[in-house]
């Protein structure tokens, strides 16, 4: 795993912190605070290319959709064929709390 150059007390305390979030407004609040605009609207598109790459859309479906770079869709295409199964996790997830 590429997250595991950073592996250590810092990222456990970020991973943590996030974990104690309650609702989806105590993650508005906290994300507001750590992140700057753009890092998380990021974050939220490759999500949402995830979740369209998962339905089976195409490349440029996806981009004209979610203004993501093909680059970017190729990258988390990437991930969710051959990562560690994080996309995976939180979109089956997903899938079942609609």
């Amino acid at each position: 795993m590429q997250i595991d150059k950073l592996r250590g007390k810092q990222l456990d305390q970020l991973f943590d912190a996030i974990l104690t979030l309650k609702d989806r407004e105590e993650c508005y609040r906290f994300f507001d605070d750590i992140a700057t605009m753009n890092e998380i609207q990021s974050l939220a598109q490759r999500l949402h290319v995830a979740k369209m790459l998962d339905e089976g859309r195409t490349y440029t479906a996806i981009a004209n959709e979610s203004s993501a770079s093909t680059t970017t869709i190729s990258r988390v295409k990437r991930c969710l064929t051959y990562g560690n199964d994080g996309y995976r996790i939180v979109l089956d997830r997903l899938k079942e709390e609609e």
